[in-house]
């Protein structure tokens, strides 16, 4: 019998429908994903096993995911490529599948072989994208000065400062709690995976705290968001981003500009300044060194790049045989 799941909003096996409510407490709780995490991987599967009850012509049961044949995973990736998905967006769905499949595996709910063997599309190495020195700190004052009301002027300063100064994801920044906000000169911040760290916060990032909290006009509860929109209730990711997408409009900056950039240029500049990569890791969160390994390979690129522009030797055109 195929029932309608709810969180994934189309017709499957009862006993598919139960695995993935189990599954998604198991995520949300042992694992501690984050909701967006949580969104991704549930559409992700969605879109999975409605392609296989196309493929196969009814909803799929445990016992059709266990049978599932490597060719039927390689199916529905080729699918995903021909409406236009890219590298990553593949690669992105393709964990969501195999975690739900691990999952099924050691709940000893099912077992699939073939799940193992898919190789995910291979992807190429992007580097991150800071912004200068300069332009990071020209951005913060320019997206004070090009805000409609004043108390949001200074809250976005006050939140791209905590970006750049503290190296923030935005989700962790806007996650803040008015009680949150650093009373001394750190700042303790809950990342991915729930993981806490400590974060050391610069005299001017609590003073741009400090005055967006005096110029909101919302009461600010101490149980409350930190961060608040124009109505009061928390400020959503997406209004950041287009506020970050005004401000880089306005000084001619490129579409790398982000919120996440921050981030990036907060790193890079460390790193720039002589700073060691594992305290660096320390204040990104990082789990793994290799994730912030990457910055020394920006941090390479702007050097040969200056010394290119720079260096009257690297000017020098070879002699034409």
């Amino acid at each position: 019998m195929a029932r309608t799941a709810g969180v994934i909003g189309f017709s499957c096996a009862d006993d598919v429908t139960a695995a993935i409510a189990v599954w998604r407490r198991w995520l949300e709780i042992e694992r501690n994903v984050s909701r967006h995490t949580l969104s991704a991987y549930t559409a992700d599967l969605a879109g999975f096993l409605e392609f296989m009850t196309a493929y196969h012509g009814k909803p799929p049961g445990l016992n059709d995911l266990s049978a599932a044949r490597l060719v039927d995973f390689r199916a529905w990736l080729a699918r995903q490529a021909a409406d236009g998905l890219g590298r990553a967006s593949r690669a992105r769905k393709l964990s969501g599948i195999r975690n739900f499949f691990r999952w099924l595996d050691r709940s000893g709910r099912m077992h699939n072989a073939s799940v193992a063997l898919i190789q995910a599309p291979k992807l190429p190495l992007r580097l991150p994208k800071p912004l200068t020195i300069a332009d990071a700190k020209a951005l913060l004052p320019t997206s004070e000065a090009w805000a409609d009301e004043p108390w949001v002027g200074k809250r976005d300063r006050a939140l791209f400062t905590l970006l750049y100064g503290c190296g923030l994801r935005i989700d962790e920044a806007l996650s803040l709690n008015r009680r949150d906000m650093p009373a001394e000169d750190t700042l303790v911040v809950t990342g991915k995976g729930r993981k806490e760290r400590m974060i050391p916060v610069l005299p001017v990032v609590r003073e741009a705290l400090e005055t967006y909290v005096a110029a909101c006009p919302f009461g600010l509860p101490q149980d409350g968001p930190l961060f608040v929109g124009v109505r009061g209730g928390r400020l959503q990711a997406a209004i950041a981003q287009k506020r970050m997408r005004e401000v880089r409009a306005v000084m001619g900056l490129p579409d790398t500009a982000t919120p996440h950039a921050l981030r990036h240029s907060f790193a890079t500049h460390l790193l720039a300044d002589g700073s060691d990569l594992r305290a660096i890791q320390d204040l990104l969160g990082h789990a793994s060194l290799s994730s912030t390994q990457r910055y020394t390979e920006v941090d390479t690129e702007q050097m040969m790049g200056v010394y290119e522009n720079a260096h009257p030797r690297a000017r020098v055109k070879k002699p034409v045989d």
